[in-house]
């Protein structure tokens, strides 16, 4: 740059100047590498890059992508860190405040959680994500009653938010209060096509109401959306354990040990007719059918 200026006639840059510009240069270099590795989730190298570019230029942006880039590679107490510093610098950020919630609540401090979601609610009582994260909170510091009332906020701040539904449904199982959780349940079956939490509720809660043949189609309905689905095997065997249909509770045995071999102490995978049947009693005997 120094050349061209002296070349056309104008000033070459001071040695401080030509510091600046190519520490610029190594910012961009090193924040735009870092975007481009977190796009491909390349966290660990994104991570570094971050790191470079801020001992350069104390940037916002970069200290964002970097508390993502954390998260994404499971540093949540670091990730914490940054949030923390980017509240102090704007306070009033709303998403990154909840995103500082959502930390939190990953962290399972449920008392930050709360404060940081109080925060955005006393700044703006109509955010119904913050109801719904406050929620959650309640629910992790075991206030169930608080919980029902941020969660029915949220509801009337937005009827569309099916996750607070679900939430509230579950809680309200809990709770035993199933004519709440039957309506918000019914709610949530008009308005999704097969989602495997929606089923796995009403599931739940058929079988609560006494209805067990009924619930028994409902996990069928989830296995064939998800084979893989650990506690369809262990509610809808006991269900048929308590039937009496131990050729079917066995059969749903045999899938979960095949998928989780680890399921029972001393479990290896390889049983006899007698030695499953003791497992299932010990296995099906404990569990709660209802997810509570």
């Amino acid at each position: 740059m120094g050349f061209w200026k002296s070349f056309f006639g104008g000033e070459p840059d001071s040695p401080e100047e030509e510091k600046k510009n190519a520490e610029a240069r190594n910012f961009d270099m090193l924040k735009y590498d870092g975007v481009k590795a977190l796009r491909i989730h390349q966290t660990d190298i994104a991570i570094r890059c971050f790191r470079e570019a801020l001992k350069i230029q104390d940037d916002p942006e970069t200290h964002d992508y970097l508390q993502r880039a954390l998260l994404a590679n499971g540093n949540l107490d670091e990730a914490m860190e940054e949030l923390q510093g980017l509240m102090r610098l704007d306070p009033g950020n709303v998403a990154i405040t909840l995103q500082a919630a959502h930390v939190a609540y990953m962290l399972e401090d449920y008392k930050q959680m709360a404060e940081l979601c109080q925060r955005v609610i006393d700044a703006d009582d109509s955010n119904a994500l913050a109801h719904h994260m406050l929620a959650q909170a309640s629910l992790g510091q075991g206030d169930n009653i608080t919980a029902i009332a941020q969660l029915t906020k949220a509801i009337a701040l937005n009827e569309q938010l099916g996750d607070a539904r679900l939430l509230r449904a579950q809680t309200l199982l809990r709770m035993g209060e199933l004519k709440g959780a039957r309506e918000d349940t019914n709610w949530l079956l008009e308005h999704t096509d097969d989602q495997e939490d929606v089923l796995m509720m009403n599931a739940r809660l058929t079988t609560h109401e006494g209805m067990v043949d009924d619930a028994i189609i409902i996990y069928n309905m989830v296995e064939e959306l998800n084979p893989f689905q650990l506690d369809v095997l262990r509610e809808r065997g006991r269900l048929k354990m308590a039937k009496g249909d131990r050729k079917g509770a066995e059969e749903d045995m045999r899938k979960l040990l095949e998928l989780n071999p680890g399921e029972l102490d001393g479990a290896n995978g390889e049983y006899q007719a007698e030695g499953v049947e003791k497992m299932m009693k010990r296995a099906y005997s404990p569990i709660n059918p209802f997810g509570i």
